[in-house]
């Protein structure tokens, strides 16, 4: 009987260090960073991530028969992502004898917490420690932030340590790509954010999916979605599966910078909603702050949010835009934006640039960003502000950046500065 460490190698490996696009010729001055390390699995793994499938697999391997597969997998699926469960003896209806025998193979771990911080404006981040490559060696770690809102809750979940991109604007950008996460990783951010937040069915009380405090996934968090589909697809299928974690699709937003061939994929076999990070409305600028431009210029970027499955007037693509000042802001800027988004159902999401240190990018002025959005909205578009919550705590749209690169205190110092004075 194989254990089931060799049985999730056997799975879990190989797909991640697929990528879904389509290669092409080398484009001119862009460079795509590849993974410098790969997941390994532990010989003990865990059961967050699993699809039930993998579920049933894995108990088979620990001798449950193929009869009692599926309903066995269902319990430990309730316990997992209804209950919250961090270990198998709290899983009262599994029998006390499949409870020792599934402690003795698996664990229900998610990524270990690092660090917490919360922002004066009620925003979380989490630093999340991963396994490294190889023993001994320093291990990875990411971010992702929950950010509380009347209403609703939103987390924003990472999908790489680093990023395979190199965004100008971004602080995530300038960090090496260590590897993709897993679907248990993913998914795992959104456990640890029910756990700290005591979120689960239980631990709440009698009260209803309406009061849940985090409502709303974002996958805008360190890396690229869509150069980790697979695992991204199979994490928030299982977030959005409904005798579970149970978070609607249309409360999951996939952001992606334009890797075109998986845009249709990801509308087809996961069914979120769709932002696209714009910030240019010409090639020459959008080459510069978005190099993936250069292999996947505005046109035929737009092109695929046409044929996005499901795009609709109740189903809108967020465009995002950071407002840049001098560089992407003029009212000449936003005409061409709307002219641009023609006959795409579209909101338009405007992003003051929240500051890093080195960087060579100042926030437009406010009074400029108001401007701006006037031209969008007596268009006929939604273009909300997207208020920075988390600056101090660097948690803040496009400041994400792993310990494992870490600032010196003077660049922190220099960023709270900055977050102060706005």
């Amino acid at each position: 009987m194989l254990q089931g460490s060799k049985v999730w190698a056997l799975w879990m490996t190989e797909p991640l260090q697929t990528l879904s696009a389509r290669p092409r010729a080398a484009t001119a001055g862009f460079v795509e960073k590849t993974p410098l390390e790969r997941y390994v699995p532990p010989e003990k793994p865990s059961l967050v991530g699993l699809s039930r499938a993998q579920l049933v697999a894995a108990l088979g391997t620990i001798g449950v028969p193929a009869a009692q597969g599926k309903m066995r997998a269902q319990q430990i699926w309730h316990w997992l992502y209804v209950r919250g469960a961090t270990r198998f003896d709290e899983m009262t209806s599994v029998s006390k004898e499949l409870r020792t025998v599934l402690d003795q193979h698996f664990t229900l771990a998610r990524p270990e917490v690092v660090a917490e911080q919360v922002s004066v404006d009620g925003t979380r981040k989490w630093l999340l420690r991963l396994p490294g490559e190889h023993a001994g060696e320093r291990p990875h770690e990411v971010e992702c932030v929950y950010i509380p809102e009347a209403g609703r809750g939103t987390l924003c979940v990472s999908s790489q340590v680093g990023c395979t991109l190199t965004c100008s604007f971004c602080h995530t950008g300038t960090q090496r790509l260590v590897r993709n996460l897993t679907p248990g990783e993913i998914v795992g951010q959104i456990m640890i954010a029910r756990d700290r937040l005591a979120d689960w069915v239980g631990a709440r009380g009698e009260k209803g999916d309406g009061d849940r405090l985090v409502s709303n996934i974002v996958m805008m968090g360190m890396g690229e979605p869509l150069y980790n589909f697979e695992a991204v697809r199979d994490a928030l299928l299982i977030v959005a599966d409904g005798e579970g974690i149970a978070i609607s699709k249309r409360r999951i937003t996939l952001s992606t910078s334009g890797v075109v061939p998986n845009m249709a994929r990801a509308g087809a076999e996961i069914g979120c909603m769709l932002a696209v990070s714009l910030h240019a409305v010409r090639d020459d600028l959008r080459n510069e702050l978005v190099p993936l431009n250069r292999k996947y210029p505005i046109s035929e970027l737009l092109d695929a949010c046409r044929a996005y499955p499901g795009a609709s007037n109740a189903r809108r693509i967020t465009f995002e835009y950071v407002m840049l000042k001098g560089v992407n802001d003029s009212l000449a800027d936003a005409k061409a934006l709307v002219r641009l988004l023609k006959g795409i159902p579209a909101k338009i999401n405007l992003i003051p640039f929240n500051p890093w240190p080195g960087t060579a990018y100042e926030c437009s002025d406010w009074a400029q960003i108001e401007k701006f959005s006037e031209i969008i909205f007596n268009a006929g578009y939604a273009s909300p502000v997207r208020t920075p919550r988390g600056r101090d705590i660097l948690a803040a749209c496009g400041q994400l950046k792993s310990a494992t690169e870490k600032l010196s205190a003077r660049e922190r110092l220099a960023l709270r500065a900055m977050a102060m004075t706005d």
